[in-house]
């Protein structure tokens, strides 16, 4: 048993409490939720900064809901209407479906890959690569893996920007009263010492989701205690789970 009693969640509060509900009956651990960090769209002024033309791609690579909602805004604002047959490929299925808030799902002109860059480029194949592709992205994601992949591939396509993150105010936070920090991404590493130049982990322990956020923070020379998904902790509550119950 671990003396992890109070725990700090880098995202709002889930409509299911139940899995960490479970948590605190079970290992008696305190759990506040706080968002390190907002995804807002570009203004329509700032997307035109980067002088991409949206009416001159007929196909369009999405990543996350946040850069299809902030596509269709700016669509909007540009009195640009999308053709039916624009293409639409995403990085993962979750993310496809999304594209339902916005047009009539059609299978025949969305498609979506397994996360991971190489599966778009399948997807691709040489039925598709005469298309004229616009990958939509973060100006904090790092694109370098989707474009190399569509360079190599020799694919025409350019980069646009349509959100960006906005890190919040988290001085409110006593972080010497918590003994876990749960954080999923670069981002709220990169709000964390925005916030805190300073910072210094002390005995904080960091559980850290994804690879990419394990990385950031051992780059940063933070230690990492717990690191998930796993196969036997695919997600926070089991591996919390596990590693409280050790």
């Amino acid at each position: 048993m671990t003396n992890v009693k109070k725990i700090l969640v880098s995202q709002n509060t889930p409509t299911n409490m139940a899995p960490y509900s479970a948590l605190t009956e079970k290992f008696g651990v305190e759990f506040d939720f706080k968002p390190f960090f907002l995804i807002e769209p570009l203004s329509y002024k700032d997307f035109r900064t980067q002088r991409v033309n949206i009416s001159e791609y007929t196909a369009i690579i999405f990543s996350s809901r946040h850069t299809i909602d902030a596509y269709f805004a700016l669509c909007e604002e540009a009195r640009f209407k999308v053709p039916e047959t624009m293409k639409y490929f995403c990085t993962t299925e979750l993310v496809a479906t999304y594209l339902q808030k916005h047009i009539v799902y059609r299978k025949r002109k969305i498609f979506f890959g397994d996360g991971r860059p190489e599966s778009i480029i399948e997807l691709i194949g040489s039925k598709h690569k005469g298309e004229k592709f616009l990958i939509a992205t973060s100006d904090a994601a790092n694109a370098s893996r989707m474009t190399d992949s569509f360079t190599a591939a020799g694919i025409d396509h350019s980069v646009a920007e349509l959100v960006h993150d906005v890190p919040q105010d988290l001085h409110g936070l006593d972080f010497a009263s918590y003994d876990m920090v749960v954080l999923y991404n670069q981002f709220d590493l990169k709000s964390l010492l925005i916030n805190f130049p300073e910072f210094k982990q002390g005995s904080l322990k960091f559980l850290a989701y994804g690879k990419g956020i394990a990385k950031a923070l051992e780059d940063a020379s933070f230690s990492v205690e717990v690191q998930a998904p796993t196969p036997e902790a695919p997600s926070v509550a089991r591996a919390l789970e596990l590693y409280l119950g050790a």
